[in-house]
C-alpha cells in the first residue's frame, strides 16, 4: 500500500523536509500532500477572480481557492500531520485539524511543549502528539511496517 500522508501547518521552518527525508531514509511507501507553503502564492490564490481593494474581501477569495486544494487533499489522505509552531499563531492548522476530525480523519499533531494548553482539544483528538519529525516518522514506520 502506498500511504497518502497530508503536511498541514506551519511554514516557516523545514520541519516538512526533515519528515520527507527521515520517510525516504526509512524507505516507506508514502507520497505527501501539502498546503501551499509559499505565503505570497497562498495570499494571491483569489486574485485569478479579480482585483480587490478591501483587504477582507482578498483574502476571502483566496481562502476559498486555497480551500478547494486543501479539502481534496484532506479528504483523500491516509493520515494528516498538522504542525503548530512557536512564532505564529497557525489558524489553518487548527481548522485542518478540525476538518480531519470531523471526517473521522486520522492525524498526528506535531507542536512543542510551550502549546499543550492552548491545543489541548485539538490534541485529544489526534491519534499522537509528537515533538519532533523524527517521532513522526517513527509512527509512521510502525504503522506502515508493522504486520498483525
Amino acid at each position: 500500500m502506498n500511504w497518502n500522508v497530508y503536511l498541514s501547518g506551519e511554514i516557516h521552518t523545514d520541519w516538512r523536509q526533515k519528515l520527507i527525508d527521515g520517510v525516504m531514509t526509512q524507505g516507506l511507501s508514502v507520497e505527501f500532500t501539502s498546503a501551499v507553503t509559499n505565503h505570497e502564492a497562498s495570499d494571491a490564490a483569489g486574485d485569478i477572480l479579480g482585483a480587490e481593494s478591501d483587504n477582507f474581501w482578498r483574502d476571502h477569495k483566496s481562502a476559498k481557492v486555497n480551500g478547494l486544494r486543501t479539502k481534496t487533499l484532506i479528504e483523500r489522505c491516509d493520515i494528516a500531520v498538522v504542525r503548530f509552531g512557536e512564532k505564529y499563531k497557525q489558524w489553518n492548522a487548527a481548522f485542518d485539524a478540525g476538518y480531519c476530525a470531523a471526517l473521522g480523519k486520522p492525524y498526528i499533531t506535531l507542536h512543542s511543549d510551550e502549546i499543550i494548553h492552548p491545543l489541548k482539544e485539538i490534541d485529544a483528538a489526534a491519534i499522537a502528539w509528537a515533538k519532533t519529525p523524527e517521532q513522526v516518522v517513527e509512527i509512521l514506520k510502525y504503522v506502515i511496517n508493522t504486520q498483525t
